[in-house]
């Protein structure tokens, strides 16, 4: 079990549920998004997301870019 305020350093599918953004991670499992900007542009797409866990299986995300 990984403890809230872990770094999250992840490369994964980004995926748009509604208006909700998950990480598909490579690895298994998936996390929610908090995100400061909309990444629409790369939706299902491979991305490396860098962020904090805030919550069981919640990212707050400081950078989303292109794997």
């Amino acid at each position: 079990m990984t403890i809230n305020g872990t770094r999250i350093d992840e490369i994964g599918m980004l995926i748009r549920e509604g208006g909700t953004f998950y990480l598909r991670c490579d690895v298994g499992g998936r996390y929610q998004l908090e995100l400061q900007r909309t990444p629409v542009d790369l939706v299902e797409k491979r991305v490396r997301l860098v962020g904090t866990l805030v919550a069981p299986s919640l990212i707050s995300a400081d950078g989303v870019v292109a794997a």
